[in-house]
């Protein structure tokens, strides 16, 4: 006597409580009862005692909800450990959506009130003999395009042979050790200790109240410096050794492995790294305000007077209003957005760098 195979389960078929697995739709569904209740409740609340509706209480008291019923469902149809499982799940999705809502947030903000000043005026005029409305921020989108590339210049080759003598020469040296000690050190200095630093050297040169495009480039190298160091140090160690001995097998030095092996293996990293120092300076203002200052004309040398930045001419705006205020304010705005806008795209730009220059892993 034989017996006949069971039936195969479709892929889209209904699965039954009974199966031992809740449905894909379950989470969502005790999710969306949650807050549909939770609604409810505040609501009548607020009608009932003429207050408004607690929008954080009704978000808290709902996902407490959907955690407590997704845990007891899940542990009567899929036993502990699963619904330990969905429980702990529910709370990793609840932490990521609490850490997006600032970020939206402040999106939303900055797309919101700079959207009014975003047209082309903004783009092509400076602030030169404007006292209220109009104006522009074209000599601040230059001089932060000109302070910050020229930082980069300075910190990129310097943080980058750094991290390359830290991993590949000096890991057991006591200069290492101590190059490790001062690149932690430098870590967490504040911004307004490297604007003053830079300040001191260039007054030291050219005299007391100096202002000059490079002293701010100065300053921002400090900061950048030891988070390039840190990030292409972490990159460079990923790099597995045995592409090493293999390189040095083949009669290779050690210099060209480093350059032909080590840097484009770790390429995207380091790119990554990089853009991140970048976006980590970009936005200061109490080194820029010290160092560079602040002007209302244009300026593209960075060696010969104040130079205007989107930072300090976000400050500026705001610290100095004048009549009519929305018109300072609507500037501030669009500065901000452009700002944001400017990080985006050299993000995108070491996104494409990163994928161009990567190492291929297919024959």
């Amino acid at each position: 006597m034989t017996l006949a195979p069971a039936p195969a389960r479709s892929v889209g078929a209904h699965v039954p409580l009974t199966s031992g697995h809740l449905p894909r739709w379950t989470p969502w569904a005790v999710l969306a009862g949650s807050l549909a209740v939770f609604g409810a409740i505040f609501g009548m609340l607020a009608a009932a005692g003429g207050a408004e509706f607690s929008i954080g209480g009704w978000i808290v008291l709902s996902v407490i909800a959907f955690l407590a019923l997704i845990y007891a469902i899940s542990r009567i149809v899929e036993g502990a450990r699963r619904a330990f499982d969905r429980f702990v799940t529910g709370i990793v999705s609840c932490a990521f959506a609490i850490a997006m809502v600032p970020l939206a947030s402040v999106a939303w903000t900055v797309v919101a009130n700079g959207v009014a000043r975003f047209d082309a005026t903004f783009f092509s005029s400076s602030m030169r003999g404007i006292l209220g409305e109009g104006g522009g921020a074209v000599h601040a989108i230059w001089g932060t395009l000109l302070i910050t590339g020229a930082a980069a210049i300075i910190s990129i080759p310097i943080g980058l042979m750094t991290a390359v003598y830290l991993i590949e020469y000096g890991q057991t040296s006591r200069l290492g050790k101590a190059i490790t000690f001062l690149v932690d050190v430098m870590t967490g200095i504040p911004s307004i200790v490297a604007g003053l630093f830079a300040y001191a050297l260039f007054a030291l040169i050219f005299g007391p109240g100096v202002r000059l495009g490079f002293a701010g480039a100065i300053a921002l190298s400090v900061l950048m410096i030891p988070v390039v160091v840190r990030s292409s140090e972490e990159m460079l160690r990923l790099v597995p050794n045995e592409l090493r001995e293999a390189s040095y097998a083949l009669g290779v030095p050690k210099w060209l492995t480093i350059v032909k092996v080590v840097l484009p293996t770790s390429i995207a990293g380091i790119t990554t790294g990089v853009m991140l120092s970048i976006a980590r300076v970009i936005g200061e203002t109490a080194p820029l305000l010290i160092t560079a200052g602040f002007t209302d004309a244009m300026n593209v040398n960075l060696f010969d007077g104040r130079m205007q930045t989107l930072p300090v001419y976000i400050y500026s705006q705001y610290a100095y209003k004048g009549i009519p205020p929305e018109a300072y304010i609507d500037r501030a705005w669009a500065a901000a957005l452009t700002l944001i806008l400017i990080v985006m795209a050299l993000n995108l730009v070491a996104r494409i760098v990163a994928k161009v220059f990567a190492p291929k892993t297919g024959r």
